[in-house]
């Protein structure tokens, strides 16, 4: 979806919305490499189905740059067509180095910008690249990133916290060591509704599915889990101090079942003292 041109503003300013995108989209699908000399190249390689944003950051960027395509075989299609969007000018590279797009090997080491940013706008570029906004096959509302990155997974769980009180705890999974951040029915919704908002520069295809999304109600008969109170350092205090959880719970407001589980974990040195039960 195309956006205002921000032409007043510096390049890469990522108080300005189409910056923030571009700069969350690039650090999780851009890749910056080093040449000789001052030599060197940032390049973002996607479907050419997607190739539209590519344009748009060709626009946005005033330095000069190319969008190619290419054919060829991969392991999960036959034939596959890429787009190919390459920057080479040196300052250009610099600002974007220096905002947190290191040069190779990025993925556990990128780190939310060093500078002001328009955080909506940084986290949906994050989920256009990452992420994944749809239905899921029981029929509910979903928009889910994947991270290597902690910092990045601690800075979206954040965002989506604040804007729809849904808690996540972060985990890397056992397969890969990848963090997968998932938020379903009226949480997937409302955080579509923010991050995708008429006007927004985003892939086309993710603004359509999250129109979708607002358009899920919640069946009659569903019923609503209720939030997860969080242990605070002061309860895990008092429980540890008491080591009684029929006294703990009283004392506390919570189930015996709740401080057995939480005080078996913390001496057991398996959560922090944040960790919700």
């Amino acid at each position: 979806m195309a956006a205002s041109e921000p032409t007043a503003h510096r390049f890469m300013d990522l108080r300005v919305p189409e910056y923030a995108y571009m700069f969350g989209f690039l650090q999780a699908d851009g890749h910056l490499e080093r040449g000789p000399g001052q030599k060197g190249r940032l390049t973002v390689e996607i479907s050419v189905r997607d190739v539209g944003i590519l344009r748009e950051f060709q626009r946005l960027t005033p330095y000069y740059s190319s969008v190619t395509e290419r054919t060829r075989s991969t392991n999960f299609a036959e034939t596959h067509i890429s787009a190919t969007w390459t920057l080479c000018a040196l300052a250009a590279r610099s600002r974007i180095n220096e905002l947190g797009l290191p040069y190779g090997r990025k993925s556990h080491t990128i780190e939310p910008p060093r500078a002001p940013v328009s955080a909506r706008d940084y986290v949906r570029g994050l989920i256009d690249a990452d992420g994944s906004v749809g239905i899921t096959k029981a029929g509910y509302p979903f928009v889910s990133v994947t991270t290597a990155s902690e910092a990045i997974g601690a800075y979206i769980r954040s965002y989506a916290q604040q804007l729809t009180g849904a808690e996540r705890t972060l985990k890397r999974n056992t397969r890969d060591g990848i963090y997968n951040i998932l938020y379903t029915k009226e949480n997937g919704q409302r955080l579509a509704a923010d991050l995708y908002y008429p006007g927004s520069l985003s892939l086309a295809r993710k603004q359509a599915a999250a129109g979708v999304l607002s358009r899920w109600v919640r069946p009659a008969d569903m019923r609503i889990a209720p939030q997860r109170k969080r242990w605070t350092k002061e309860e895990d205090r008092v429980l540890l101090r008491l080591s009684n959880d029929t006294e703990a719970a009283s004392v506390l407001g919570r189930t015996e079942k709740s401080c057995l589980i939480r005080r078996w974990r913390l001496r057991n040195g398996l959560t922090a003292s944040t960790t919700s039960q």
